[in-house]
């Protein structure tokens, strides 16, 4: 499969190495691809994987994962162009500055939002309860962390899904996109407790039934 990383933080950085290295063909986007950092990125990634440009990136990509920080989405997404057809995951949360709270919820949310912005596009919300160190192994005491996602296109959402098994997630489905409402709370929750309650970033969400 064809992905494209929006960002190469700390999140898309640790997506996008493990997709390249489970053999997905990877594209890491970056405004200044010749970079050290993005060499960097991809010396890591392996031979799966290369930097670009934005538009490139979009242009070679199926999938499309939007790893940029809440503030910098729109203006990644207008950089993008056109994104008709394309699953676009978003992983982002509309976090206040100082981690206390959402900048939006309850009547819409960030991925929600993301689907305004980026017309055309068939956005799954996911990989975004938790944070990269999960993200790099998701596996804790031998058992899988559960990956929620949502979204409209029941194809998109059944790509995103695989791609989250391939990681080692528990995927389950939550639902419509509106649903973004409620897991974006879920992350905060997640960070919450990570970074001022003492958890430590190596935990995650599990389903018992």
């Amino acid at each position: 499969m064809k992905i494209g990383i929006l960002g190469a933080g700390n999140v898309g950085a640790t997506l996008g190495t493990r997709w390249a290295k489970g053999g997905h063909q990877v594209v890491f986007s970056s405004r200044e691809p010749d970079s050290q950092k993005m060499k960097d990125v991809v010396a890591k990634a392996g031979p799966n994987s290369k930097a670009a440009s934005v538009a490139e990136t979009v242009k070679s990509s199926d999938v499309i994962a939007l790893t940029t920080p809440w503030t910098a989405a729109q203006d990644a997404l207008k950089e993008a162009g056109n994104l008709s057809g394309k699953i676009l995951v978003d992983v982002l949360n509309p976090l206040l500055p100082d981690l206390s709270g959402l900048e939006v919820g309850n009547t819409t949310s960030a991925g929600e939002m993301v689907a305004g912005w980026a017309k055309g596009a068939k956005v799954v919300k996911a990989f975004n309860t938790i944070g990269f160190p999960v993200m790099a192994d998701p596996a804790i005491n031998g058992k899988p962390v559960v990956m929620f996602y949502c979204g409209d296109d029941a194809g998109a959402k059944e790509t995103v899904a695989q791609l989250a098994k391939e990681l080692g997630f528990d995927a389950r489905d939550a639902g419509p996109l509106t649903q973004a409402r409620v897991l974006e709370p879920l992350a905060l929750l997640w960070i919450s407790l990570a970074y001022k309650q003492g958890y430590g970033t190596h935990w995650g969400f599990r389903v018992a039934k």
